[in-house]
């Protein structure tokens, strides 16, 4: 702990440190529940459009395999052209948006190859539909990780060291302004004593020497 001023202006500083620590520490709170709860459904989805995947892959060489002609549909056939993305907003976290995909298809015979070829290249251009939208909700998952671990960090430092910490100044200053105030009144007392009893010697030689004048007098 970083060592303090003793004073009054010190003590409004820290005072009003507490006040915004405590009063950020609720809407840091909350972001992190947020991100939390986002964070949980987007691996949840991210884990769904891996499992159509992987359902779409099973069907897609069982259907091949119906045919018995998988050696005419290869996957090069099939390739990403350009990827869409928009833009979207969790948490004041700005983060990519899956919103599809262009492909482009290889040059192959009409006449040579199945008539299932068309159909085969539709799905495979889904499977890696669904391979790029798992890829950026991963993407969505570490921004909105990053920032969580950041904010968490923030909550941390707020609960245990920032708020505690000014609590326990404020509570030195106060001890001491007190002891301070305490011992102000005390020399006083004693100062007022000290006067008191002065003005009352001299009082006294002054009674005990207008006593002396009048003796002298007779």
């Amino acid at each position: 702990m970083a060592k303090i001023k003793l004073t009054k202006n010190e003590q409004k500083v820290q005072k009003d440190a507490l006040k915004m620590y405590q009063r950020y520490l609720p809407t840091l709170t909350l972001k992190k529940q947020q991100l939390q709860s986002e964070i949980r459904t987007i691996e949840l989805k991210a884990k769904e459009v891996r499992q159509q995947r992987i359902e779409l892959e099973k069907e897609f060489k069982v259907w091949i395999g119906v045919f018995g002609e998988e050696e005419a549909f290869k996957p090069g056939m099939v390739t990403v052209r350009n990827i869409k993305k928009g833009v979207g907003n969790i948490a004041g976290v700005t983060i990519p948006v899956y919103e599809g995909a262009d492909f482009s298809r290889g040059d192959y015979d009409l006449y040579s190859t199945p008539l299932w070829i068309d159909l085969a290249a539709d799905r495979m251009e889904k499977a890696l539909s669904l391979d790029l939208e798992a890829s950026v909700l991963d993407e969505q998952v570490r921004l909105l990780s990053q920032e969580l671990r950041t904010t968490s960090q923030r909550v941390n430092l707020f609960e245990k060291v920032k708020i505690p910490e000014a609590k326990a100044n404020i509570k030195k200053i106060s001890v001491y302004l007190g002891d301070q105030q305490v011992s102000e009144v005390v020399r006083s007392k004693i100062s007022k004593k000290k006067i008191d009893a002065r003005n009352s010697a001299a009082a006294e030689a002054q009674k005990l020497a207008e006593n002396s004048g009048k003796g002298a007098e007779k």
